[in-house]
C-alpha cells in the first residue's frame, strides 16, 4: 500500500510535539509491516538542505512562510507542498493528514480530498469550539467541509469527539484510535547513587503549567538535597516566567532549564530521569507520558489528563487533582519512597506493552484505509 501521511511541522528540535511524534511513530510501524509510506510537512529550523529522512522514515519537506503574523502556527503555509500533494497524490493508495487549523494541514487536506481517495484525518484534540478569531473563517472555508468529507476522523477521548461534532456538525465518520509507541525490548538501567533526577520534557505553555513544576522544586529541595529538577522543552509563551522563577529559586545547577530538544535528546534525557513529571491540566492524550513511560519511568499527571485512568488503571504512577501543591506532594511520594518509584516504573513500561503498543494501531490504519472514500 502507497500512503502519504501530513503533519503541520518536523524540526530537529520537534517543536510542533505530540502530533509530530505521532506521524513518525505511524510512518515507522507501517513501514515495518512492509507499506510504502511518505511523511510530507512543513520545515522549520533547518539548517542548509531539508533532510529527506527521519528516523527511518522517507521526508518531503517544504519550506513555510508567514501567511497570518502572530498567530503561531495557525499562521503558518506551505504552498510547494500542495504542489507536491498534486503531483505525487493521486497515485496514493490513502492519505493520513494530522490535521489542526492551519494553513498548512488543511488546504492539504482539501486537496488530497479531490483525488477520490481514502482520507483519512486525525485531530489530536487540536480541533473544538473556539473563540479565537481565525478559528470562524477557517472553519467555514476549510474545516467544516474536510471533516464531513473526510474516509475517516480519528479522535482520542469522547471529549474531542463531541467538540468535533460541535464543530463540523454530527454526520463524521468519528473512530476512536489511540496514540501508541513501543517499549524497549530491554528495560532501561536507571542507577541513582548520584541523586535521583526529575523531569518535566514538554513545550512551555501556559496549559501545561511549568510554573508549577518550578513551585514544586522550590518547595522540595532543602528536603531532597540530592535530588536534580530538569525542565526540557521549547518556550511557547512561559518561557520567561519560567526563567525568572528559576533564577529566584536560587538553586543553581539543581534547577534547570534547557531549552528545546530534538526526538533523540528527548528520548535520552526521559532515560536519564528518574521520575516524570506533566503538570499539565487538559490535556487530551499526551505523548510526552507515553514516551515516558515507554522507558519505565514512572509518572505523575492530573486527572484532567486523558491518560488518567490508564496510569490509574496500571500503577504506572500518581495522578492528582488540578490543584498545584498536590503535584509536590506527588514528587514528594516517589522521591521518599525508592522501591514504590521503581515499582511504578516496572508498571508503566509493561502497560505500555499490553496497551500501548503499534501493532494494534497499524491494523485498524490500515482497515481505515482501506474503506471506501466518503462523498457526502
Amino acid at each position: 500500500m502507497k500512503i502519504i501521511q501530513i503533519v503541520c511541522v518536523v524540526s530537529p528540535d520537534n517543536v510542533y510535539g505530540g502530533p509530530t511524534t505521532v506521524a513518525v511513530n505511524q510512518c515507522k510501524a507501517l513501514i515495518a509491516a512492509g507499506h510504502e509510506v511518505v511523511l510530507a510537512a512543513g520545515a522549520m529550523g533547518f539548517d542548509g538542505d531539508l533532510p529527506t529522512e527521519l528516523d527511518g522514515v522517507p521526508l518531503a519537506l517544504f519550506g513555510v512562510k508567514r501567511a497570518i503574523p502572530g498567530a503561531g502556527f495557525a499562521g503558518l503555509a506551505a504552498p510547494a507542498m500542495l504542489r507536491w500533494l498534486k503531483k505525487h497524490g493521486p497515485s496514493a493508495d490513502a492519505i493520513h493528514v494530522h490535521l489542526a487549523r492551519d494553513l498548512v494541514t488543511l488546504p492539504a487536506a482539501r486537496q488530497a480530498l479531490k483525488f477520490g481517495k481514502s482520507v483519512t484525518v486525525q485531530t489530536h484534540g487540536m480541533i473544538d469550539p473556539s473563540s479565537n478569531p481565525l478559528a470562524g473563517p477557517l472553519d467555514a472555508g476549510l474545516t467544516k467541509k474536510v471533516l464531513r468529507r473526510a474516509t475517516r476522523v480519528f479522535f482520542l477521548t469522547p471529549v474531542e469527539a463531541e467538540g468535533l461534532r460541535a464543530v463540523a456538525g454530527e454526520d463524521l465518520a468519528l473512530e476512536e484510535l489511540h496514540n501508541g509507541i513501543d517499549a524497549p525490548a530491554e528495560p532501561v538501567q536507571r542507577w541513582e547513587s548520584d541523586g535521583v533526577e526529575v523531569l518535566y520534557l514538554a513545550r512551555l505553555q501556559e496549559r501545561k503549567r511549568p510554573l508549577v513544576f518550578v513551585a514544586a522544586a522550590t518547595a522540595l529541595a532543602e528536603k531532597f538535597p540530592q535530588t536534580r529538577f530538569r525542565i526540557v522543552g521549547p518556550d511557547e509563551g512561559q518561557g520567561d516566567a519560567v526563567q525568572s522563577a528559576i533564577a529566584q529559586a536560587g538553586l543553581g545547577e539543581r534547577l534547570h532549564w534547557e531549552g528545546p530538544a530534538s526526538s533523540a535528546q528527548s528520548r535520552a534525557a526521559m532515560e536519564r530521569a528518574d521520575i516524570y513529571v506533566l503538570p499539565s491540566v487538559n490535556e487530551p492524550y499526551p505523548m510526552s507520558v507515553l514516551e515516558a513511560m515507554s522507558t519505565g519511568l514512572p509518572v505523575i499527571i492530573t486527572d484532567t489528563c486523558g491518560l488518567a485512568p490508564a496510569v490509574e488503571r496500571g500503577g504506572a504512577g500518581i495522578v492528582v487533582t488540578n490543584e498545584p501543591s498536590e503535584v509536590g506532594t506527588a514528587i514528594a511520594a516517589m522521591l521518599a519512597d525508592p522501591a514504590r518509584r521503581r515499582s511504578y516504573g516496572v508498571a508503566a513500561a509493561q502497560l505500555i506493552r499490553d496497551e500501548f503498543s503499534m501493532g494494534p494501531i497499524v491494523q485498524q490504519l490500515l482497515a481505515a484505509y482501506g474503506r471506501p472514500s466518503l462523498t457526502h
